[in-house]
């Protein structure tokens, strides 16, 4: 029989193949693991894992889909402890200790570790599930590559459209997502666009950047806000702070100040909010729709089902972290120690090792341990270097370093492809066609 499907060991289920997902099977199957405690079962909606931090790129034609993903199977390929099984969890049965999928399949537990990360949230706002593109997944970040090069063809076709909002892109969220995005999208109108229309004035083209806190990045310090704002509006980003959204229509967007932008665009990276999972636990959920969690990430009144990473709230009477990568990555190794050896295992305690957002080609801001502030291309060369170093295969690495030489030394985005043809109907107006509602994966 073979290993994973041994029944004289416990069931460990992890659901989700992100960051904490990943680094727990990795802790867990490693050369430096106990020899397999666990016969373990992989679960995904996707069969893939995706570098998250990158999907920016994806989105204004960067990289390729392929450099950032890689498939759920290969990850587990040399670890006989580990079976993959992709499907979607719909519920969790923590009496039966069961897990249920939407095609009708189930699995029993003996633990089980939720890592299914975090979903789009629009915050009731009008029109932004409709017409909002969000960026939480390889399909999105294909969506609006789509939807944003096809905004230049349909220009270009009907001039008449310049002046209709067609090439005013609105950016909700001055988060690392939103000027990321901010960035690179000014890099490609400026850099490849720009010799790809030359029929078309883009010095017209409007990015408007918009955050309801007072400063960008508000996660980071004043210094990497002002900074960013800075090297943004240097590069033709309009930047308005302390406004916020209050509706989106097909054609404008409409913000709390009373005023209104004609615009077909809608990037939303404003928030997020935890997997709809966690309300099937049967608890009650904290801000954002997090789990409570003890100093062990247990989930606090149910036994044997742990939290981690987006979906993890509250520890203890603390507050809860940030719903970022480093903190996914400690909380697995934390539960990997104590899945396999809890005696003496001290509480879990995040340690931050500094946040950084890249703006464009030799523009990024950093904030290290012990104050250290770094801006412009030392803080850009650090980033690109910890970005390639955290990306999880060869391949991988080899691929995005690759892309990103070609991208700066030739200032050309190859991945630059509209892979989804949109249809018109006949009873559409003209330039009214192609908006595709997206929808959230989790």
């Amino acid at each position: 029989m073979p290993e994973s499907e041994r029944d004289d060991r416990p069931h460990l289920v992890i659901v989700g193949a992100g960051f904490g997902g990943l680094e727990l099977v990795k802790r867990l199957t490693g050369r430096r693991a106990p020899e397999h405690d666990y016969r373990i079962t992989w679960v995904d909606r996707r069969n893939h894992h995706t570098f998250q931090p990158l999907l920016y790129q994806v989105a204004t034609a960067g990289l390729q889909p392929q450099d950032i993903g890689v498939p759920v199977r290969a990850l587990a390929r040399r670890r006989p402890a580990v079976r993959v099984r992709v499907g979607e969890v719909v519920d969790i049965d923590t009496a039966a200790r069961s897990i249920a999928f939407a095609d009708g399949g189930s699995l029993t537990y003996d633990r089980l570790v939720l890592a299914a990360g975090a979903v789009t949230t629009d915050f009731g706002i009008p029109g932004v599930e409709e017409h909002g593109l969000p960026l939480k997944s390889l399909r999105d970040a294909t969506a609006m590559r789509d939807h944003l090069l096809r905004c230049f063809e349909r220009v270009s076709a009907r001039p008449v459209q310049h002046d209709d909002g067609t090439l005013t892109f609105v950016i909700a969220g001055g988060g690392p997502t939103g000027v990321e995005v901010a960035g690179a999208l000014a890099e490609l109108i400026d850099l490849v666009l720009r010799r790809d229309h030359p029929e078309l004035d883009l010095d017209r083209v409007r990015i408007v950047l918009v955050e309801l806190q007072e400063q960008l990045l508000p996660t980071m310090g004043a210094f990497s806000g002002r900074a960013a704002r800075k090297e943004l509006t240097r590069r033709g980003v309009e930047v308005r702070l302390g406004v916020g959204v209050s509706a989106v229509h097909a054609d404008r967007v409409e913000f709390d100040d009373g005023t209104v932008l004609p615009a077909r665009t809608l990037i939303w990276s404003a928030g997020i909010a935890a997997s709809p999972l966690a309300r099937t636990l049967g608890v009650e959920p904290g801000r954002g729709g997090r789990v409570g969690v003890d100093a062990h990430l247990r989930v606090r009144g149910i036994e044997g089902v742990y939290a981690i990473g987006d979906i993890a709230g509250t520890i203890g009477d603390g507050d809860a972290l940030p719903q970022v990568a480093p903190v996914a990555i400690q909380q697995a190794r934390h539960v990997a120690r104590h899945l396999t050896a809890p005696i003496g295992v001290a509480g879990f305690r995040y340690l931050d090792k500094g946040t950084m957002a890249t703006i464009g080609r030799r523009a990024a801001v950093a904030e290290l341990p012990f104050g250290l502030r770094l801006r412009g291309a030392p803080a850009w060369l650090a980033w690109l270097v910890l970005h390639v170093l955290l990306l999880a295969g060869f391949k991988n690495r080899v691929g995005v370093l690759f892309s990103w030489v070609w991208n700066y030394v030739f200032r050309d985005h190859a991945a630059r492809l509209i892979i989804q043809v949109a249809e018109r109907s006949p009873a559409t107006p003209p330039g009214e066609d192609e908006r595709e509602r997206i929808q959230v994966d989790d």
